[in-house]
């Protein structure tokens, strides 16, 4: 950490503060040196300053003055204030002020290390837990949630409106789209975000052990309970509970949850005392509810309960104009992380992977991706690095319309105009081409839809 701060001594006696500087520079640290209040300023207004010891009395600017000024140019700077002048009274000014510390001339270098060296460490921590939260804010805002296409710009409003309030949400689609990232997308960015969000896939658990899972159970309560245990609800008082694959939960079970939604009251298996509990509820599903509860397979009413605000996520094939976006998102992750120096993905292969349907949707574009960034030994992803069974698929099937039965003849040749373009990553030569008409006339066309 120390060749990384910076630190200003300011003081009038030029003597002083180039001795107090050298020995801060004999254990590693950047020094400047200002032999005035005036010219400390102006070093502290260039903003390349993390610590700054200042002299207290000095004849154009005193230390106090400084040590206001600094806290409002540079906020995270530490501030260390000396003099022979000292009282309580001055002391306390100064802490009430900012300042990190208050030392006596004459200045006890071993000490002064010291309480640098504290200084560093708490800078240091204090950039670490901001770089924590700024991974987290880019992994978990909305920016990690890909898409231009006016099917997901829908997905995002819904997600800004919902994400500060309590309601239950349910999250519909196929496998693969996205459920448990909006999930914790919208947790993250909910006045629950400081307590982690609990989550629970539903077809993952047996029914029989189902219950206590969700609920708890205290010791004894059935053969195999040897403790207490909480259950997610519990575990999620205060924070967010994430219901995966609820459509799989069974009917005995579905009962027992909507009774704890309507109360906010859980009872953990073999107790009779209520533990009231403030959970807010997300839950996420792959099939169509509303066709399991014409087949008894679903309560009605249960269903009800959990949709009170509705994200349905389209598959990838009905939001084809995202699929470069995904792949440039996706080759940049991988790259970092198998240390990979890819520089881009051709052409061709764009074509391919865009013609490809995605069954498996944005997971298998994920999975592809990765496997092409694993397997590759060039700086550029070529066809040949395409997984066998994709390229079989987009060489046998016709490229897939991203538009719906409805649109008009000019919202789908806007849709066209805008995949052809984003498949070919904006050469409008190629894309040109690819449509079978001038250049000319895309360039109308472009402008005519609001494509430019």
């Amino acid at each position: 950490m120390t060749d990384q701060t910076v630190i200003l001594v300011v003081d009038d006696k030029k003597e002083h503060a180039t001795a107090t500087a050298e020995a801060l520079q004999k254990v590693g640290y950047k020094c400047l040196v200002a032999t005035s209040g005036r010219e400390g300023l102006e070093i502290i207004e260039a903003g390349e300053v993390d610590i700054v010891i200042t002299d207290l009395i000095m004849h154009d600017i005193d230390g106090l003055q400084l040590l206001k000024t600094t806290k409002e140019i540079l906020p995270d700077a530490e501030i260390v204030l000396i003099t022979g002048y000292g009282t309580v009274e001055t002391a306390v000014d100064a802490m009430q002020k900012g300042a990190a510390t208050y030392l006596l001339k004459p200045i006890n270098i071993n000490h002064l290390r010291a309480e640098i060296a504290k200084l560093v460490e708490k800078q240091g921590l204090v950039r670490n837990n901001k770089e924590l939260h700024k991974q987290l804010d880019e992994r978990f805002g909305l920016t990690c949630i890909i898409g231009n296409s006016s099917r997901m710009q829908k997905v995002f409003n819904i997600v800004k409106q919902i994400s500060g309030t309590t309601a239950t949400v349910l999250i519909t689609g196929e496998s693969g789209t996205g459920k448990e990232l909006i999930a914790k997308t919208i947790h993250n960015n909910s006045p629950r975000k400081n307590k982690p969000m609990v989550i629970l896939n539903s077809a993952a658990i047996p029914e029989h052990l189902l219950e206590s899972e969700l609920f708890g159970h205290e010791k004894g309560s059935f053969t195999g309970a040897l403790y207490q245990r909480k259950g997610k609800f519990e575990c999620a008082h205060h924070s967010t509970l994430f219901l995966d694959e609820v459509g799989d939960m069974p009917l005995s079970t579905q009962v027992k949850l909507l009774r704890v939604i309507e109360d906010g009251v859980i009872t953990r298996i073999g107790s009779n005392d209520p533990i009231e509990i403030d959970v807010r509820l997300i839950a996420a599903t792959n099939q169509c509810l509303e066709k399991l509860i014409k087949e008894g397979k679903f309560r009605e009413d249960l269903y009800f309960r959990l949709n009170v605000v509705s994200v349905k996520l389209p598959p990838l094939r009905e939001r084809l104009e995202d699929t470069t976006l995904l792949i440039d998102a996706f080759l940049r992750e991988f790259c970092q992380i198998h240390n990979k120096n890819i520089s881009c993905i051709s052409t061709e292969a764009r074509k391919v992977l865009y013609k490809y349907p995605w069954p498996g949707n944005v997971r298998e574009l994920k999975n592809c991706i990765e496997s092409m960034v694993v397997v590759s030994t060039k700086d550029i992803l070529g066809v040949e690095e395409i997984p066998d069974h994709i390229l079989q698929r987009s060489s046998e099937l016709p490229r897939p319309p991203s538009f719906m039965t409805g649109m008009t003849v000019e919202e789908v040749e806007r849709e066209l105009i805008k995949n052809t373009l984003a498949s070919v990553e904006g050469n409008r030569e190629e894309a040109a081409k690819m449509l079978g008409i001038g250049e000319r006339t895309l360039y109308r066309k472009l402008d005519r839809y609001g494509l430019k």
